[in-house]
């Protein structure tokens, strides 16, 4: 019988997040805390859910791999015909959220999402393994797949026409960048009292900055 989730807790006590240790801007303060999450060797440090809505509102979740950031946003790559860019396309808004369990701190992030440029893009993909490249060419992500046996020789195919020479972008394969009007960095605090310090964006491009109740 599995164990059942209502009675699996832990206690948080490794960190505490005061109003006077955060960074006044929340790009800077991320940067430190993605820092530590890299040297505490937590697992994929860059893994975050991105959530995406349709026009009505309906939801929808995924994990996905941060590729960079700065003081303009997050930035992810994806299959453009997605059913996440699908999405974007018609809801330009996003959400994301990057658990480091052993830190016991949580980042929720939400914003305008817009594309990278295409020279943005040619630089990621020119970084990217070359399996990663001919992977971008095979999927077509997010349709329904006739079978694995399909996928592979798609694969092999693709494999066989590329050969050793340079490998083109897809034109449905590039980037997003989150432009972010709040961020919420949590801490995990012994009996549930966390630290919870939120920054929003105010109209002339500042941040305000607060506490919010656990």
């Amino acid at each position: 019988m599995s164990p059942n989730p209502a009675n699996l807790r832990r206690e948080y006590e490794r960190h505490a997040l005061t109003d006077a240790s955060v960074s006044p801007s929340p790009f800077t303060q991320f940067g430190i805390w993605f820092d530590e999450a890299v040297k505490a060797k937590v697992h994929e440090p860059n893994a975050m859910v991105v959530a995406s809505a349709t026009s009505t509102g309906q939801p929808s979740a995924r994990v996905m791999l941060l590729k960079g950031f700065d003081d303009h946003g997050f930035v992810f790559f994806t299959n453009y015909s997605s059913r996440k860019a699908g999405e974007i396309d018609a809801n330009p808004r996003a959400a994301l959220v990057f658990f480091w369990p052993e830190l016991e701190r949580q980042v929720r992030i939400e914003g305008s999402i817009t594309k990278v440029s295409p020279a943005e893009t040619a630089e990621y993909f020119s970084s990217r393994p070359r399996e990663s490249q001919i992977a971008a060419w095979t999927s077509h992500q997010s349709r329904q797949a006739k079978s694995r046996d399909e996928l592979e020789k798609r694969h092999k195919e693709l494999v066989a026409k590329f050969g050793s020479g340079p490998i083109p972008i897809p034109d449905f394969w590039g980037g997003y960048r989150v432009a972010p009007t709040m961020l919420e960095f949590w801490q995990g605090r012994p009996s549930r009292l966390h630290d919870r310090i939120v920054y929003h964006r105010q109209p002339d491009g500042s941040w305000e900055i607060s506490r919010l109740e656990p």
